[in-house]
């Protein structure tokens, strides 16, 4: 196997790679869908179940649904981060011996379509849900919290 052949082999071997972490990307965000839909049916269903005096059931699943949103927010980052680091830069460097750069024209448009704002990618709306998904937690963890301390003065 000459020099050539190794350096598309392991371009492929990058490529692939990227491509199931992207995939693993998207799975993780179908369980922190699914996570987050199933604590509104639960917060919703036992809004009336009290364990505790000063806790509701909803109370501790909006709390829990708090810290599923800002666990998902972070997930994007590290997900978003990983794959520019972690893998974009290695096929950048491989596609430096090739004779045409496909991957880094293609970074190329996106970075200038991301400068004059004329797409929203996957990964912003991803965040964006998961900030609406904590302002909502945070909502209705306010909601059921306060009348429950102004009963109890």
């Amino acid at each position: 196997m000459n020099s050539e052949d190794l350096i598309i082999e392991q371009y492929n071997i990058y490529s692939q790679h990227k491509e199931k972490f992207v995939d693993r990307s998207f799975m993780t965000n179908k369980f922190y869908n699914v996570l987050v839909l199933a604590l509104f049916v639960l917060i919703f269903l036992m809004k009336d179940f009290v364990i505790c005096k000063i806790f509701s059931a909803s109370a501790i699943f909006s709390l829990s649904g708090i810290l599923v949103s800002i666990l998902w927010f972070l997930n994007i980052d590290a997900y978003n981060f990983l794959i520019k680091i972690k893998i974009s830069k290695a096929l950048e460097e491989i596609e430096k011996q090739l004779p045409v750069q496909p991957y880094t024209m293609e970074f190329s448009a996106i970075r200038a379509s991301k400068r004059r704002k004329q797409h929203f990618y996957f990964a912003d709306i991803q965040k964006i849900f998961a900030v609406i998904s904590l302002l909502i937690f945070l909502s209705l963890f306010f909601a059921t919290l306060i009348p429950t301390i102004i009963q109890a003065v």
